[in-house]
């Protein structure tokens, strides 16, 4: 049983969290939402009062965050948590998907203080997160990710070590990149089924065994109806927020402009997410982007 501190307790991180207590794990936690506490309480954690409560006298320290500068601030500044950690030796876990700059900086300092650490983004969504069978991208030393894996299978099924610092956010940006524009694709293959007289169900499943087949596809189809599991059969309930595409998108392009990559398919699908955004579907998960060019005219 490890002693586990947890900061970021949303949508992914409170059933994250929540795993690691159901392996037996001691985890105290912090969020600044008050029924994200009581939930992690009634499951067994321990609500602390701060961030720099939670990690104190933790062997494992977690972040689960909105973006980089909370994840700057949280270890680097206000939160200082690579400061508290210093008191233990805690291994170092940032979950959040953010820029691999800031990734780095924190690792970097991190290293500077003695401590070993992280960044694990993760892909699988809320479904993944509540059955514990996220897919974890790692980047960090060998001996810290050797550290760190049984922890992280207590939250994942596939854990993945992808590289030095850095190389877990690498990696799941140009992930979310590929799969903002495989979901863009699939969404404009059935609209134009639908328009030639095809039933969408036959078409996804000719094109799940053909050349066209994906997980956006197969699993997770835009289209209501062939896939019963999938958010477009519960009015795009996420799943994964379209919000939360745009903002890997955002971060996809940021990183294309640094290194020169050429991207121009992911810098289209970023432009019609961000219209999904606009027009009020944030909330919904990312596949509503298919409701959203149903709508639209050519």
């Amino acid at each position: 049983m490890a002693r586990i501190g947890f900061i970021g307790l949303g949508n992914m991180g409170g059933p994250m969290a929540a795993n690691l207590v159901r392996a037996g794990h001691a985890v105290a936690g912090y969020d600044l939402s008050a029924a994200a506490l009581e939930a992690l309480a009634a499951g067994g954690g321990t609500a602390a009062a701060s961030a720099a409560e939670a990690a104190k006298g933790a062997e494992i320290v977690i972040t689960m965050l909105p973006a980089g500068q909370h994840v700057r601030d949280v270890w680097l500044h206000q939160g200082g948590l690579i400061e508290i950690a210093k008191a233990t030796g805690a291994l170092l876990i940032d979950c959040s998907t953010i820029d691999v700059d800031s990734a780095r900086v924190v690792a970097a300092a991190a290293e500077a203080a003695g401590l070993a650490m992280l960044d694990a983004p993760v892909s699988g969504g809320t479904t993944g997160a509540l059955a514990g069978t996220l897919t974890f991208m790692v980047g960090g030393s060998e001996d810290a990710f050797a550290r760190g894996l049984p922890i992280l299978h207590a939250m994942g099924r596939n854990i993945f070590h992808a590289g030095g610092p850095g190389a877990g956010q690498a990696v799941k940006i140009c992930n979310n990149m590929m799969l903002s524009i495989n979901m863009v694709g699939v969404a404009e293959g059935f609209i134009l089924a639908q328009k030639l007289g095809l039933d969408w169900g036959k078409l996804h499943e000719i094109c799940s065994t053909a050349t066209a087949n994906s997980w956006a596809l197969s699993s997770y189809c835009p289209a209501p109806g062939p896939v019963p599991a999938a958010p477009s059969n519960r009015d795009y309930a996420p799943g994964f927020m379209a919000a939360l595409m745009l903002k890997d998108a955002k971060l996809a392009q940021e990183a294309a402009e640094a290194t020169g990559a050429p991207t121009p398919l992911a810098a289209q699908a970023l432009s019609l997410y961000q219209a999904v955004v606009d027009a009020g579907d944030g909330a919904r998960d990312f596949s509503v982007v298919f409701r959203w060019l149903s709508q639209q005219k050519r």
